[in-house]
């Protein structure tokens, strides 16, 4: 009998290969008599890379190809860090799954002795492209200088010493997953530097229509981190944020109880709005977007105006 076939779409750096690649292991794993096979697609955002992302779509630039490719049946199931995921999916296609986080945290990469931010000498030069990022680091230091770094988890700790910084920011997930965890200098506590939409989450997207696909892999959905993650994605959606703004949200469920802190600043970090809500689990979607009409009350709006009429800002994806 022959082996039945499901085709994984993903993109092709070091980071997304391992995500595909667990994905792969784990339906092989539960399935003996299925063969998983990766499709490698080169994204528009992993083409580009000397223009700014914000001033060409966001979102959308890295999961679009993919989709593509699901619609017209090169490929079953795309798995995509759920940083990525724009929060409108093409018309027969769904996010089916969110697996379970990985540590949501941000954390610095420090030149050898110093300990922390809070060491780090005045006007110490802090690798980053996320406006999330930077904005909160100069809550904590505002005379920090930071610098744009593009590229995968590699390319960027190589920056720390090629472009002389004396810090570089990522996401503990992605160092974890591929084992550089040894390199980590200091976690932020998301009091601290609270984490983009979905951070350390991945998800699985398929097409509505195909039940024995979704059937085989809706064992992946973690709820707790599906209702966090949902919560969060709702707040984004009514933002009308995309992963190139300084905007936050992060979601924590215990027992039937979800607990939501969401924020939004301005690029340079000094306006800012943080609110925090807690809810019935069942209502996640709701909460989220509550909190949400409660940051625009709060003036939201105004802030985020600012940074979408500023076409000057460099900004890349967070994918790391």
């Amino acid at each position: 009998m022959a082996k039945k076939t499901l085709r994984i779409g993903t993109r092709a750096s070091e980071l997304a290969l391992w995500q595909a690649n667990w994905v792969k292991s784990e339906l092989e794993k539960r399935y003996p008599f299925l063969e998983v096979t990766l499709t490698k697609i080169k994204t528009q955002g992993d083409k580009i890379l000397d223009v700014p992302l914000a001033m060409v779509g966001g979102k959308g630039l890295f999961v679009k190809e993919i989709q593509e490719a699901i619609l017209a049946d090169e490929v079953d199931i795309a798995v995509h860090s759920m940083k990525d995921v724009p929060t409108f999916f093409p018309e027969g296609l769904a996010l089916r799954c969110i697996t379970e986080r990985e540590d949501v945290r941000d954390i610095l990469i420090l030149r050898p002795g110093v300990n922390s931010v809070t060491d780090l000498p005045q006007g110490a030069r802090v690798g980053t492209s996320s406006l999330r990022r930077k904005c909160q680091l100069l809550q904590v230091r505002p005379d920090l200088q930071m610098v744009d770094i593009r590229g995968n988890v590699q390319t960027r700790i190589r920056k720390l010493t090629e472009d002389n910084l004396d810090c570089i920011v990522l996401a503990a997930a992605g160092m974890h997953r591929l084992g550089f965890k040894n390199q980590i200098s200091q976690y932020l506590d998301p009091e601290i530097c609270l984490p983009a939409i979905g951070q350390g989450a991945l998800g699985l997207e398929s097409r509505i229509a195909d039940d024995e696909i979704n059937a085989m892999i809706d064992f992946f959905n973690h709820p707790e981190t599906s209702c966090a993650v949902v919560a969060e994605r709702a707040l984004l959606r009514r933002l009308e944020g995309g992963c190139q703004v300084p905007i936050a949200a992060y979601g924590t469920v215990e027992g039937e109880k979800l607990s939501l802190t969401g924020f939004v600043a301005s690029v340079d970090g000094v306006q800012s709005l943080k609110k925090s809500i807690e809810g019935h689990v069942s209502d996640a979607e709701a909460l989220g977007t509550s909190l949400a009409d409660d940051l625009l009350i709060m003036g939201a709006g105004k802030i985020l105006n600012e940074v979408y009429e500023n076409e000057t800002f460099n900004v890349s994806r967070e994918d790391v």
